[in-house]
């Protein structure tokens, strides 16, 4: 693979993509549902080191996001959606789901935790497979 070839400023926009959703995601759309799924309070969020959480997470969705743009590049839109769809949906949230299922997480909170991922996975084959 020769990542000259890669679309840099995509690759950033679909793994800065990952927030948006994950802001959504984790804030109107599921937030108190994931929030009692763990059995959080606002006080547990407030503590947290969010500059350490969001950059760490930063650079791991960088490089899903690298990995995801190495096997569809030069692919058209529709197949970079549907490439995205499976990694989302085929890989991730399986392999969550085995995870889940030995930590005995409940099925909601796999939910959750897993479509995000198959949202953000879909969104990012979009951005990458329209770019190149």
């Amino acid at each position: 693979m020769d990542f000259s070839s890669l679309n840099w400023l995509a690759i950033i926009v679909a793994a800065l993509s990952t927030f948006v959703i994950g802001a959504a995601w984790y804030g109107p759309i599921f937030g108190k549902a994931w929030m009692n799924e763990h059995g959080y309070t606002e006080e547990d969020l407030k503590n947290a080191n969010m500059g350490k959480i969001y950059g760490t997470a930063f650079v791991l969705e960088f490089i899903m996001t690298l990995n995801l743009a190495m096997f569809v590049q030069g692919v058209s839109i529709g197949e970079g959606v549907f490439y995205g769809f499976l990694t989302g949906f085929g890989w991730i949230a399986m392999a969550m789901g085995v995870n889940y299922l030995f930590s005995r997480n409940s099925i909601k909170l796999w939910f959750i935790d897993s479509f995000y991922f198959v949202v953000s996975f879909t969104l990012m084959g979009f951005i990458l497979s329209a770019w190149t």
